[in-house]
């Protein structure tokens, strides 16, 4: 009985062993199939992806080459020259300029003129009337006016008569000198200091026949 145990006891750990190593062997089949399978499959994603190489960036062209600029020749200095100055002489220098003689002092200012014309006195145009009308003139209807210039003595009165413009009849000219020689009456000119002097009167007298 106890060989009988014994026995039963090797099988079931020889079983027990194989069993282990069937499993030992199939997770080995299995994990390098699986990484197998990984391997090929990274593979292939690495074909398909290809890198492109970038083209070389093109050429620079070079700079053109500088102008040919001729070099300038150095300047010619002249040699120096020497200046011979004139001797030193003292000249005196110039008197000064003689002053300006003052202008002498302006005369006092004239006094202001008084001279004026003579002027007539009373109503000059009393002197001569229609009642002064000479008869023969008033028969035959003379008519007219007489201009005339009188000449003042320095006492006022009327030192002469002179027709400046006849009224066409002479008997109308005579009674005008006669009667202004008898009547007119004059404030005497003066001169530029105030003096009586010689002086003058012109105007003229129409003789109308009254009605």
């Amino acid at each position: 009985m106890a060989y009988s145990d014994q026995t039963m006891s090797t099988r079931r750990l020889m079983a027990i062993i194989a069993v282990a190593l069937l499993h030992v062997v199939l997770a080995y089949v299995l994990i390098s199939g699986l990484a197998v399978r990984v391997a090929r499959q990274v593979q292939q994603d690495l074909n398909v992806f290809d890198v492109e190489e970038e083209p070389p960036p093109p050429e620079e062209e070079p700079p053109p080459p500088p102008p040919d600029v001729p070099i300038p020749p150095p300047p010619i200095t002249p040699p120096p020259q020497r200046i011979e100055l004139p001797p030193r002489t003292n000249v005196a220098p110039p008197p000064p300029p003689p002053r300006p003689t003052p202008p002498p002092p302006a005369p006092p200012p004239p006094p202001p003129s008084q001279a004026r014309p003579a002027q007539a006195r009373g109503n000059a145009g009393r002197w001569v009337t229609t009642a002064d009308y000479p008869s023969r003139s008033l028969r035959n209807e003379e008519q007219g006016t007489t201009g005339f210039r009188l000449t003042i003595g320095p006492d006022g009165r009327v030192t002469n008569c002179q027709i400046t413009s006849s009224s066409g009849f002479s008997g109308l000219d005579e009674a005008t000198c006669r009667n202004l020689q008898r009547r007119a009456r004059f404030q005497p000119a003066l001169d530029a200091a105030g003096n009586p002097t010689t002086g003058s009167y012109s105007n003229s007298v129409r003789w109308e026949i009254p009605n």
